[in-house]
């Protein structure tokens, strides 16, 4: 492909940033790189995204509020996938890059700053929707500059980055047109789906074009920062999960300490590490060993793409409606007025609740299959024991279907974990050689040089 050189060695391919290690502040990014501080520093932003997000949500309890809650993770997490993508290509600590990301650092939280306002403007400040597609537009462009900037010595390569960056330009202008559609036109529930459907049309273009465009000259340089990064949003979305259970209104600090909130406490960091376990104990090296094996940069290309890109959204998801669920649940178990067991959950925060957790069970699933090329049967089971169970936890106390989603949760882990006790001791000692090797060399290397 013009634009690209081949590593025989590595079997990848390497975007022409330069011929030496970097060029007019841009450094080239190597098969065995990792996270940089800059790109942990673009993740807090997404700390605060997903807690605004719940939070919103929250607030409109509704299946429109749950759609539009979803459409801006999509979105949110299509801002993630783009940053993501670029420190796989080049060291984003490294040369200009970190002006650039502080630019694009402080468009993304300007823009989860306004999600709460993204659909519906309020009268007394700054329009809403239009602040929010125009953060949006700040963030997929900053991220289009440095990928043009990487190009910019082949014609070739620099025609497909500028075909990438029309989409943001495109699901920038659906977003500005739901903001301004005119009440004349709409009233009422007419105007709210009319401006959801320009959201809907503005996330397909957005993801369309990562499907249908090809031939960018990109593929996973590292596997491991390609791996490292995605588990590392996965935890701050589990880290979001507990903020859920332990954030809760301010007056919460005068209620008193009781048994139901040290029990609900409890059960959300069960349901919580589950998770946890479920993705990193064994599913998160295979998958990353998987990518590794991967020689040809085209297949690997698209493997990182529909595994983490896309099969990752999900996974995500659930936690973010895992968290939904548990919003004000330890408040009202603080609540002396409450029963001590608790109220039976609201509809809403039921489905959120066991919706969420199922949800990201089925990511594994469909994970599990793709890349490890194993069916994960307890798992299945356990998604089919969930959907079982909120009929009958809808009628329970709160603390009863929480402890209900946990212990279900930690059984079908613990059975998929039994049953994959072969496979896991393979991944894990591969996992563990690699460490060891790995800081072998360092100290090696440190020991020589340092």
């Amino acid at each position: 492909m013009p634009g690209i050189h081949h590593s025989p060695q590595l079997g990848c391919q390497t975007p022409l940033v330069g011929q030496d290690s970097g060029t007019r502040g841009v450094r080239r990014s190597a098969p065995g790189s990792r996270a940089t501080p800059l790109e942990l520093f673009y993740d807090l932003v997404f700390v605060f995204a997903f807690l605004h997000v719940t939070t919103a949500t929250a607030g409109n309890p509704t299946a429109q509020g749950l759609v539009q809650c979803l459409v801006l993770l999509a979105l949110l997490w299509w801002c993630w996938s783009a940053f993501a993508v670029l420190g796989n290509l080049i060291r984003t600590d490294q040369g200009i890059v970190p002006a650039v990301g502080f630019v694009t650092i402080a468009a993304a939280f300007v823009l989860a700053l306004s999600l709460p306002k993204a659909f519906v403007d309020r009268p007394g400040g700054l329009f809403g929707p239009l602040v929010f597609a125009t953060c949006y537009f700040l963030v997929r462009v900053s991220e289009s500059v440095i990928f043009l900037w990487i190009g910019r010595r082949n014609r070739d390569v620099r025609r497909r980055w500028q075909l990438l960056a029309l989409p943001a330009v495109v699901a920038t202008a659906l977003i500005v047109v739901a903001g301004l559609l005119p009440q004349r036109l709409f009233d009422g529930t007419a105007e709210s789906v009319a401006r959801l459907l320009c959201w809907l049309a503005a996330l397909g273009v957005e993801y369309g074009a990562g499907l249908a465009l090809r031939g960018t000259g990109w593929t996973v340089l590292s596997a491991g920062h390609w791996a490292e990064r995605h588990g590392q949003i996965v935890l701050i979305a589990l880290g979001e999960a507990i903020i859920a259970l332990g954030f809760s209104p301010s007056e919460t600090a005068g209620l008193p300490l009781t048994w139901p909130v040290l029990i609900a406490a409890v059960l959300g960091i069960a349901v919580a590490a589950a998770m946890w376990w479920a993705y990193f104990d064994t599913l998160a090296l295979g998958m990353e060993q998987t990518l590794h094996r991967t020689r040809d940069p085209d297949a690997r290309a698209i493997l990182a793409r529909n595994a983490y890109s896309y099969l990752h959204l999900p996974i995500i998801a659930g936690v973010i409606l895992f968290a939904l669920g548990l919003k004000g649940l330890i408040h009202e178990g603080a609540d002396p007025t409450t029963p001590s067991w608790g109220v039976p959950l609201p509809s809403f925060d039921l489905l959120a609740l066991y919706g969420g957790v199922a949800l990201y069970l089925l990511a594994l699933i469909v994970l599990g299959r793709r890349m490890l090329g194993a069916p994960r049967w307890p798992t299945i089971g356990g998604i089919l024991l969930l959907i079982a169970l909120v009929p009958v936890a809808g009628s329970l106390p709160e603390l009863i279907a929480l402890a209900m989603l946990a212990l279900a949760t930690a059984v079908a882990v613990a059975a998929q974990t039994v049953v994959d006790s072969r496979r896991r001791a393979g991944v894990r000692q591969m996992a563990l050689e690699e460490q060891l090797a790995a800081e072998e060399e360092q100290t090696r290397w440190r020991g020589h040089h340092l």
